[in-house]
């Protein structure tokens, strides 16, 4: 191999003394560390199937299989399109016990990659060496807002790499305007713990930017009656995985994500993807000095049978900032698409992927969910 060690919170561990695990009653670890070791060491020694937890963000998590031979065809189409080659730097600080960061470490196994891994906070450039240059790395949209805003030297480190993956949660308009500064392409992934991470990209930034995903080699999408995506590829093992993503498909590989089809609300007769809805609110509230996190939902209405509610993350909003923020979204919504309600959480629930969790959030706070 090119590089046969790898940096975990700056502590080196070569690969044969992983696959031996000869390290582990003489260095220090904490819980994380291990695990993180522990699949590399099954990596290294050939294991055929690992089991793995879905993050739970759409509902209770789940434990699936996936086989070494799916891992590997997903890690080689990522290195090949993204022109990532043996002996380049990698940073993984993404959760390692879920698909997208376990993915990370098996693009760094299999592509001879040098890595740096560092626990999943929510700047992980203030855990990874200063003067280390970085080609590759994957983030979930809260990591890449809180290094964009935290310091300008930060920018120039994202720079310097050949590509950026961002995903686990829907890019926000006050994140998207902020990635224009960056020259580095910025890809937004589509994927899920069973296909073995993402099956099609959409660039973020530059003069390509995209509105749609690109499915990568080797997948065939399709839409079931609902109009939701059916991916069937040898990453599913040629079985067809039907989603429950509401899509337009545009071209044989290209296709546009609408809404998850367990988030439309039937309010007053009339269907309103919560999606849409909270494409109008990040624009509104991208306005604020510091845009807060929040969700679109729904509760109980006598009249309508289902009301749009938005919940927003921290401390209630002066009665003045509120009410610019809903006239903002009204230029934008139909009537019927207003959220009739906004509700305050001081903090939301995460999933142990750090994607927020609604349910629990909603639980918090008394609403009824369904």
């Amino acid at each position: 191999m090119t590089q046969n060690f790898l940096t975990l919170n700056g502590k080196k561990f070569y690969y044969d003394e992983i696959a031996a695990y000869s390290f582990r009653n003489s260095v220090p670890l904490n819980g994380y560390e291990a695990k993180t070791l522990e699949f590399c060491r099954d990596w290294l020694n050939g294991v055929q199937e690992f089991p793995i937890h879905t993050s739970g963000s759409t509902g209770t998590p789940k434990l699936i299989t996936l086989t070494r031979k799916q891992m590997e065809t997903s890690a080689r189409r990522t290195l090949n399109l993204l022109g990532l080659q043996a002996g380049e730097h990698m940073l993984v600080c993404l959760n390692t016990e879920y698909i997208a960061g376990m993915m990370m470490l098996v693009r760094g196994l299999l592509g001879d990659m040098h890595m740096t891994v560092v626990d999943p906070v929510g700047n992980p450039l203030t855990l990874a060496p200063a003067d280390e240059v970085y080609h590759f790395s994957s983030f979930v949209p809260m990591q890449l807002q809180t290094i964009l805003q935290e310091n300008e030297t930060y920018v120039a480190r994202l720079n310097s790499m050949k590509a950026i993956l961002v995903g686990g949660a829907p890019v926000s308009f006050s994140l998207q305007r902020e990635l224009q500064q960056l020259q580095a392409p910025v890809y937004h992934t589509y994927g899920m713990t069973e296909t073995s991470s993402h099956i099609a990209l959409r660039l973020l930034n530059g003069p390509s930017a995209a509105d749609y995903y690109e499915t990568i080699a080797g997948v065939t999408i399709g839409q079931d009656n609902r109009g939701c995506l059916t991916i069937t590829a040898d990453i599913t093992e040629n079985e067809t995985l039907i989603t429950n993503d509401i899509v337009e498909i545009l071209t044989p590989t290209r296709f546009r994500w609408i809404g998850r089809a367990d988030n439309t609300i039937n309010t007053g007769g009339v269907k309103v993807q919560t999606e849409v809805v909270e494409v109008a609110v990040s624009e509104a509230v991208a306005e604020l000095e510091q845009a807060p996190r929040f969700f679109v939902a729904s509760q109980p209405d006598e009249l309508l049978g289902e009301k749009v509610i938005l919940v927003l993350e921290g401390e209630p909003l002066a009665e003045e900032t509120e009410q610019q923020i809903m006239e903002k979204m009204r230029t934008l919504l139909r009537k019927f698409e207003m959220p009739k309600d906004i509700y305050y959480s001081p903090a939301f629930s995460e999933t142990a992927t750090g994607k927020v969790s609604r349910l629990r959030t909603m639980q918090k706070l008394g609403l009824e969910t369904d």
